[in-house]
């Protein structure tokens, strides 16, 4: 069953003025920059710092990584309001456990420093994704080309991550550009959910480095392909590794560096 959403997205960018090399004002593009503050049931549970462009979905993500909720079932209602800077999440029948799952939280490598509740590891050695899925070569440069070409806040105001959802085509499916690439994965796996797509067969990319917390995500939400343009942290590899996802760095233009998974991987 669909939650009852808002559709609150901001003005993704503003304009303010600056003096270039040669003491001229110059009208230039700046990436937002919004707190949200999320609440469950009335009960407050974090605040993000957002770009604004898909908040409902951002806030549906958030609760799908960090575990607090299984299913989008379980939500009746997810109500942004940019006046009071809150998104308002209401459960159809509350949440189990959820101060107990508040009550450890691990600070993250994420931009802004993101929070992980409850157990990091707790659920990885239960993961278990695909292996009758491949990525080609061939299909890798499609996906960066694609994304080279994707038209983004990035290329007009800079100052933000992207992450990308591809099908086994390298076709991406959606992109998110937030001011935290933890806030942009969070926001597709919301879209996932709210449009049902499975992320068996799929791709991810992100322009942010490969940490513990990106892979966990990767993985949880079942993709088997990580891709990134830029490197990796240790404990992301021992993740990648432990959960055999094909995890690719470093991958731009015809340059790439395979880390794990490499069953799933067709060199051209």
């Amino acid at each position: 069953m669909t939650p009852r959403i808002t559709n609150a997205q901001r003005p993704l960018t503003t304009e303010v003025e600056a003096i270039n090399e040669r003491g001229e004002n110059v009208p230039t593009p700046i990436a937002g920059e919004h707190p949200l503050t999320l609440y469950i049931d009335k009960c407050e549970i974090v605040t993000l710092m957002t770009l604004g462009q898909a908040p409902e979905a951002l806030a549906l993500g958030y609760l799908r990584n960090q575990r607090l909720v299984r299913t989008v079932d379980e939500i009746a209602e997810v109500q942004v309001d940019w006046d009071t800077n809150a998104v308002a999440i209401t459960t159809r029948q509350g949440l189990n456990n959820l101060d107990e799952k508040m009550q450890k939280r691990t600070v993250t490598t994420g931009c802004g420093q993101g929070t992980v509740f409850g157990d990091l590891m707790a659920e990885i050695d239960a993961i278990q994704l695909r292996n009758d899925v491949s990525l080609s070569e061939t299909t890798l440069y499609a996906l960066l080309d694609a994304v080279r070409r994707h038209e983004t806040i990035y290329k007009s105001a800079g100052a933000v991550h992207g992450c990308a959802l591809a099908d086994g085509d390298g076709e991406i499916l959606m992109f998110v550009e937030d001011v935290g690439r933890h806030n942009a994965v969070d926001a597709i796996a919301g879209k996932m959910w709210l449009d049902h797509i499975d992320g068996s067969d799929k791709i991810f990319y992100t322009t942010g480095r490969l940490t513990s917390e990106m892979v966990i995500k990767a993985a949880q939400m079942q993709i088997p392909f990580l891709v990134s343009r830029s490197g990796l942290t240790q404990m992301g590899h021992d993740i990648a590794v432990k959960t055999d996802i094909t995890m690719i760095g470093r991958a731009v233009n015809k340059h790439y560096l395979l880390f794990s998974g490499k069953q799933r991987f067709l060199k051209s």
